[in-house]
């Protein structure tokens, strides 16, 4: 008996071990079949065939005559000594001058920020300090090195050197332009054809960087390569209501700002490139600062939906001073009085009233080929009022695998509706997707008595036994109420659970059959009430505003369970 007993074990612990890899290639598979063939091609080619060094000869290295910047770009923050180095809200201070670019103690994330270079442009960051960088770097970080050399990191460290060089150009070494001129060379081997997105239009702003900062064949065709990105990209990424294809609001902000930068460069040298590439580009710039300025909350900072943060981009109003500057905009003036704000393409839908202001996410996970930076936060929201946020997006705490990326993503880390406990949309491993949830048919509209009613739906529940579908609305009085409706559709016994994150100055009170939503001081904002027949509790959560930053925050549940259709929801009411 004691042998048929260990054989049954064995075979039960191979069955498991069978299925485990059987649904582990499922959800590779599911993952995969959103890329594109080009994407697959050159993952498979950089692992076979990795690109060797550039090998460049002892001849000096040919300048352009003349470059320049049309005005100071964006400036870097910066705190503490020149020993100083913050990222991500984490300091490391190096001794004397020696600097470890290796950091093996740090995440891999800051140590990609050590080699980005982005302190050059730290206005109080002395100027003997960013030059001995430039010459350590360069000594101890041979072509090939691990982070140092990734593509992406390759080409923020580009145009971080160039737009020095040409701010102060009297203190360029041989040895800056040999090793830049390098780095060139290697980046065009190792464009990031198999990632694409974001890091492909980063790829493509460096090479034109360095096309327009040397002369000669190379450089000639870096300009060209460059500038065919660029002019390719600004179509595919940046949707018709100006909203970047990826979704997130700091990520737009990024990409936006290396467009201006472009613009910077291209507005200074008109030479390399014609009127109606300006004009296009500038259109596309116009287009999306516009969007930023749509969907800025009161507080004049970003909502945190599809792995946004603060302090990574720069804030708003610099970028909106930054492009005043390079391209004459004019920044809108917000407006006062009742607006509703559809961007279709991008699936984001404002309400604003004066300092009171809820943007609803209803799009598409995006793009189908790089999801890496989606939530399950379909029709989810951010809410402020009297300026001040009050229902908050969970944010983002960092890219490193973990407890903290899986709540960041998740379905309970936003204000929306779990089923069974199961994600909106299939989010695994640190930056992959495989099943995804789709909106349908998403409205906003004004009604009679200054009222504003949204509506939309999805279906990524629909993979659960019945095809449950969510469908959501939302409707605001003109006056301070908001009140959000949930139906669970479809067939047989389910679990719903919708969820409320509150800002961390906020907690709640449970007064009669309400939840108040009191300030530090005590002082009652908001009163929270229940639709429908469910149960509601409040527990923990976590709020991550800024990267490697985590604050405790109050999350309020409500839980219906039952056979389909379910109906719930609730009330949100200023308080006077």
């Amino acid at each position: 008996m004691a042998g048929r007993t260990e054989y049954s074990c064995v075979s039960g612990a191979r069955q498991m071990n069978n299925r485990f890899a059987t649904n582990r290639l499922c959800l590779y598979l599911r993952t995969a079949s959103h890329l594109k063939p080009t994407q697959v091609a050159f993952q498979i080619l950089r692992r076979v065939f990795p690109s060797r060094p550039p090998q460049l000869s002892n001849g000096a290295i040919p300048l352009r005559e003349g470059v320049r910047l049309r005005c100071e770009p964006i400036s870097g923050t910066f705190s503490g000594s020149d020993a100083d180095f913050r990222f991500l809200n984490t300091v490391k201070t190096f001794s004397g001058e020696d600097i470890d670019w290796e950091s093996a103690e740090m995440p891999k994330l800051w140590r990609y920020n050590l080699h980005y270079f982005d302190y050059l442009l730290d206005a109080d960051r002395s100027l003997g300090s960013k030059c001995h960088l430039i010459s350590h770097w360069i000594a101890h970080n041979p072509p090939g090195a691990e982070d140092a050399w990734e593509p992406y990191t390759v080409s923020l460290r580009i145009v971080n050197w160039v737009k020095l060089f040409l701010q102060e150009p009297e203190i360029v070494e041989p040895e800056w332009s040999k090793s830049l001129y390098q780095q060139a060379a290697w980046l065009e081997k190792n464009i990031e054809y198999h990632i694409l997105a974001n890091h492909y239009l980063k790829n493509g702003k460096a090479l034109f960087f360095v096309g327009v900062f040397f002369a000669g064949t190379d450089a000639e065709r870096w300009l060209r390569k460059g500038l065919r990105i660029l002019i390719e990209e600004a179509d595919e990424q940046f949707l018709e209501d100006g909203g970047h294809y990826e979704r997130s609001p700091m990520y737009h902000s990024i990409c936006l700002e290396d467009y201006l930068d472009v613009l910077n460069l291209m507005i200074a040298n008109l030479g390399f490139v014609s009127p109606e590439v300006v004009r296009c580009l500038t259109l596309k710039a116009n287009r999306a600062l516009d969007f930023l300025n749509d969907v800025c909350l009161p507080d004049g900072e970003i909502p945190l939906f599809n792995d946004s943060a603060l302090g990574i981009a720069p804030a708003p109003a610099r970028i909106f001073e930054y492009a005043r500057r390079v391209i004459g905009y004019e920044r809108p003036s917000l407006p006062t009085n009742m607006t509703i704000i559809k961007k279709a393409e991008s699936g984001y839908f404002v309400i604003r009233n004066g300092q009171d202001m809820m943007i609803i996410d209803c799009g598409l996970i995006g793009p189908d080929y790089q999801p890496g930076h989606a939530h399950c936060d379909t029709l989810s929201y951010e809410l402020a009022l009297d300026g001040h946020r009050v229902v908050v997006d969970s944010g983002v705490f960092d890219y490193e695998a973990g407890v903290h990326r899986r709540y960041a993503r998740s379905t309970k880390g936003h204000n929306t509706i779990s089923v069974d406990g199961e994600e909106q949309s299939e989010i695994w491993g640190t930056f992959r997707v495989a099943r995804r949830a789709k909106p349908i048919g998403a409205t906003i509209a004004k009604l009679p008595e200054r009222r504003v009613r949204f509506e939309g739906m999805h279906d990524g529940f629909r993979r659960l036994p019945g095809q449950v579908m969510h469908k959501r609305a939302i409707e605001y009085d003109g006056r301070g109420t908001w009140t959000v409706l949930d139906e669970v559709t479809g067939t047989g016994n389910h679990k719903a659970e919708s969820a409320i994150h509150l800002h961390p100055d906020y907690s709640t009170k449970q007064v009669n059959d309400c939840i108040e939503i009191v300030k530090k001081d005590g002082k009652a904002i908001v009163r929270l009430e229940l639709i429908g027949n469910a149960l509601i509790r409040v527990e923990p959560g976590r709020y991550f505003p800024e990267f490697g930053i985590e604050h405790k925050n109050e999350v309020i549940v409500l839980s219906r369970s039952g056979t389909l259709p379910l109906e719930f929801g609730y009330r949100i009411s200023k308080e006077c």
